[in-house]
């Protein structure tokens, strides 16, 4: 029997009032996009040295200058109090999912006690325990809402400033702060680190160095593009396509001005998965993928053949890192020297000749040489198991969301194997929250038989997603 109030609303045509857990949902979902497109032009800065960072003193330091990270603590915490409209624990996700990265951060903690540097360490674990909130905030959080496109509002407004101030350093704002620095007196006073930054072309936008933001690029591009093109139907074209032109040539452009040879290589790889992935015939696909590779390799060749006839001397840096993380690992196998505290062991066994390093650029080293064995196993099954079960759980028929932000999720990964993304909150707040997110979406959708969303519009994306809510 239909209630009186429904029957009169249908017979006068009205729509049914929209129950009011969607607004919590909605301003949840704009906050934490809004939140994590803040991130990327002001938290950019690796964890241990948020202590370097000072507080902005007037608007315009506000404005243009990083925030430290406490900063972005008080507005999580904020975040935390406005998901508890939203979150809710969901029985679809797979155990395990849910316990390994308790596992990973307990043994964090446990690998803390007896650090040997011990502000280094609690910056790091306090930096470990927000990406694990954003996880869960993804993964019970977001992954409720029944409009996520909201959520790349913010972060969309966020990388477009990224790309602004990338391309206002390539042309002419980095040489502008060259000339500055050098023209005062004390400049070789800045850390060496800061001067060989700005002495090179390499673009860095709002983030610690260019490295950095290449792996902004890899892990949003992918997803920002989709959301671009398909958030935006009621758009005129023109704007929708300008959007969409804006971003991708913007992130490119920076990627490439950033000078990055992993994160060339990165982008080349993603380029062949997404195309190995589309539904077009075998030969064609293959005959595109070989091309790709083969075109990319050749680019690459002619990009940085300066570089490396000079000897690629950051490769040979890298790999005296990682030499030092393994050689620390096995001598410290269980709890391994404490969370951040590569630098202080390095600093120690480097070769004279050796430059200097506060991270191993290699994330997984890194776990392994700070926080043992066990942290780096259960980090890399977190890590890994969590992409291919997203992989897994794809509809490979269909091209959409789930798919572009895996990649980038994929890209972004592999990074980790030449860089500290993990140890830059900006970086690490995304990529945990994004791994949450499309966690928690693909076993919704697998337990409610909902293989469509990906590819949902505006005008149904409601009414699919009302099937999905438990």
């Amino acid at each position: 029997m239909i209630p009186p109030n429904k029957k009169n609303r249908a017979l006068r045509g009205e729509a049914e009032p929209r129950p009011a857990v969607d607004f919590w949902q909605h301003a949840f979902a704009v906050c934490l996009g809004g939140f994590l497109g803040l991130s990327l032009l002001k938290f950019g800065n690796p964890i241990i040295l948020d202590r370097l960072v000072e507080r902005p003193t007037n608007p315009w330091e506000f404005l243009f200058q990083p925030w430290p990270v406490v900063w972005g603590y008080w507005l999580l915490a904020g975040l935390v109090l406005l998901s508890l409209t939203t979150v809710r624990f969901s029985r679809a996700v797979p155990r395990w999912i849910i316990l390994l990265p308790l596992i990973w951060f307990a043994w964090q903690i446990l690998a803390s006690v007896k650090t040997i540097e011990p502000h280094l360490t609690r910056a790091t674990v306090i930096h470990f325990a927000t990406c694990l909130i954003f996880f869960y905030l993804g993964l019970f959080g977001m992954s409720r809402v029944r409009r996520p496109g909201l959520l790349w509002v913010g972060l969309t407004i966020g990388f477009a400033v990224v790309v602004w101030t990338g391309f206002e350093q390539h042309y002419g704002g980095l040489e502008a702060t060259r000339q500055f620095i050098y023209s005062q007196p004390d400049w070789r006073s800045y850390p060496p680190e800061y001067l060989r930054k700005i002495a090179s072309n390499r673009i860095f936008s709002t983030l610690v160095y260019p490295n950095a933001l290449a792996g902004s690029v890899i892990l949003l591009l992918p997803a920002l593009l989709w959301a671009a093109w398909n958030l935006t139907t009621s758009w005129r074209q023109i704007l929708r396509l300008s959007l969409v032109a804006f971003l991708a040539y913007g992130g490119l452009a920076c990627l490439f001005w950033s000078g990055s040879k992993a994160g060339w290589l990165i982008a080349l790889a993603m380029g062949m998965v997404a195309f190995a992935y589309l539904p077009m015939q075998r030969k064609i696909k293959v005959a595109v993928v070989v091309g790709i590779c083969a075109l990319g390799l050749t680019g690459f060749l002619i990009r940085f053949a300066p570089y490396f006839k000079k000897g690629a001397t950051s490769v040979g840096a890298r790999f005296e890192y990682w030499k030092a993380a393994f050689a620390i690992a096995k001598t410290n196998p269980v709890f391994g020297t404490g969370p951040g505290t590569f630098s202080v062991s390095f600093r120690k066994i480097k070769p004279p000749e050796a430059e200097m390093a506060r991270l191993v650029h290699n994330d997984y080293l890194e776990q392994a040489s700070d926080s043992g064995v066990v942290g780096f196993l259960a980090y890399v099954a977190f890590m890994f198991g969590t992409l291919s079960f997203t992989f897994r759980r794809m509809n490979w028929d269909e091209t959409g969301l789930s798919f572009a932000v895996s990649l980038g999720l994929f890209g972004w990964l592999l990074q980790g194997f030449v860089e500290f993304s993990l140890y830059i909150p900006a970086m690490a707040w995304c990529g945990f929250m994004l791994f949450g997110w499309m966690t928690g979406r693909l076993a919704e959708m697998k337990s409610t038989g909902l293989g469509a969303l990906d590819t949902v519009s505006p005008a149904n994306e409601d009414s699919l997603s009302e099937r999905a809510q438990p």
